[in-house]
């Protein structure tokens, strides 16, 4: 280990990845140490106190629940250990469109200081709200997964996240600010003005969707701009999945430091779990916060610790609106083993995948996930593609639509029909499906602002 590494100083660029690379995690702040260190059994121990006032709580303050509860022969006095979360209801989207606007709320609205959404885009919105102290915890939560990524007091981080009703721009703002760092609330689009202000205001730290963030490089390369003298040091990314192959391509060309962070805005909003820079694909749940279980999504049982399945949440302190075991749809395996980090808290493997976005071809379960990872192995294409499912003859049809990169366009037809039926071939080998593999001129797939949609499913219904 070299001397320059004993005396490292994460604020420069490229300095945290250097320090993860070198191993020198310990060059790199832990937010709160007491929690984010603690021990297991510490931490359970806390948890259990914290779920037992969460339940009684809900049960008190919540008629849905105590209704559910009382129908299921269950009072709160009968949560004695960690186990017996599995005594209690789920909950799911379905759940908050009932209840909308405010039937779950436990506390009058002169207690709420904020309120969220989702889009509603696919039926009535869910609508969440925040007390004072649900500010401060969603703030907390924020900070620590910041820290993880090398974000220090100080930094410059530039917003590309729209704020309005989503949780993310808000909530990433909020944690950022308490941990020292000064906004820039620059908000989504105008991707030439969020180049220039990188430059203008030495911009440290960006937040955005890992597929805008890979949009502001490309105009910026358009531009002329050197992302290698840029102050840029950290991309924050969520909204959506960020394959590894996404992933190294920004970070080679925008030469930072990127991680993802895991939230949803029924149980608070980003800040759940994050990356460190140690475990690059998998993310610290604060569990001090969030209890986690990971079961079967067909059976509801849980599953065995490291196994994949869907994960169920339920928020610990949460007093504008307690929801109990909340069903994400999201799959993942958890792990509890110490981290490298030096954090002891559980870590969930990144979300590549939902229960509920599975694509059924031909009576064969399909993942878009899967289609990512094989076009992330193909050197000809690009990270941009678009997944197409529509009903021909009474069939089910794959079309996959993928982007080539400028190196690789021949004016030879013969030569790209061999690569189309290259990709082709390894995604029928993946999937188990014959796909119609269709190459896209570069620049050619829409770049999207917001969460990237790469499912088209046009079958009839």
């Amino acid at each position: 280990m070299s001397e320059a590494m004993d005396s490292i100083d994460v604020t420069k660029k490229g300095a945290a990845l250097a320090a993860a690379e070198a191993g020198r995690f310990d060059a790199l702040p832990i937010y709160k140490p007491e929690i984010e260190c603690a021990s297991r059994e510490d931490r359970r121990a806390l948890q259990l106190e914290k779920l037992k006032e969460t339940v009684a709580y809900a049960y008190e303050r919540v008629p849905y629940y105590r209704q559910k509860l009382d129908e299921m022969g269950v009072a709160p006095s009968d949560i004695q250990t960690l186990e017996d979360v599995r005594k209690l209801p789920f909950t799911d989207k379905a759940v908050l469109r009932e209840t909308f606007p405010f039937g779950l709320f436990a506390v009058p609205l002169d207690d709420i200081r904020e309120l969220h959404s989702s889009s509603g885009t696919t039926g009535k919105p869910v609508v969440v709200g925040y007390t004072d102290d649900d500010m401060d915890m969603w703030s907390e939560c924020i900070a620590r997964l910041v820290q993880m990524a090398g974000v220090v007091p100080g930094d410059i981080a530039q917003m590309a996240f729209g704020y309005g009703m989503f949780t993310g721009g808000f909530g990433l703002h909020y944690g950022l600010q308490r941990l020292g760092c000064a906004m820039i609330p620059a908000g989504s689009g105008n991707t030439e003005r969020h180049i220039q202000m990188i430059e203008d205001y030495g911009t440290t730290v960006l937040v955005a969707t890992p597929s805008y963030a890979m949009h502001i490089c490309e105009v910026g390369e358009k531009m002329g701009y050197d992302w290698e003298k840029s102050p840029l040091r950290v991309g924050l990314f969520g909204g959506e999945p960020c394959p590894p192959g996404l992933k190294a391509e920004i970070e080679r060309r925008m030469h930072i430091v990127c991680t993802d962070n895991y939230g949803l805005t029924e149980v608070m909003g980003p800040g759940v779990s994050g990356e460190c820079l140690a475990e690059r694909y998998q993310q610290h749940i604060a569990e001090d916060h969030f209890l986690w279980e990971v079961i079967d999504p067909e059976t509801g049982e849980p599953v065995g610790e490291g196994e994949m399945g869907e994960l169920v949440l339920t928020p610990l302190c949460k007093q504008g609106i307690p929801v109990l075991r909340y069903r994400t749809h999201d799959l993942t395996a958890v792990h509890t083993e110490p981290c490298a980090c030096g954090r002891t808290l559980a870590r969930m493997d990144k979300v590549r995948s939902r229960s509920d976005d599975m694509l059924i071809i031909r009576g064969t379960n399909v993942f878009p996930s899967q289609i990512e990872d094989v076009l992330t192995g193909i050197e000809e294409v690009t990270p941009h593609y678009h997944i197409i499912v529509e009903t021909r003859g009474g069939m089910d049809a794959l079309i996959v639509e993928t982007e080539l990169r400028p190196e690789a366009f021949r004016d030879s037809f013969e030569a790209m029909d061999a690569l189309r039926a290259r990709i082709a071939e390894k995604l029928k080998g993946t999937l188990l499906v014959a796909p119609e593999v269709r190459l896209v001129e570069p620049g050619g797939i829409e770049r999207a602002i917001g969460k990237a949609k790469h499912v088209d499913d046009r079958r009839e219904k």
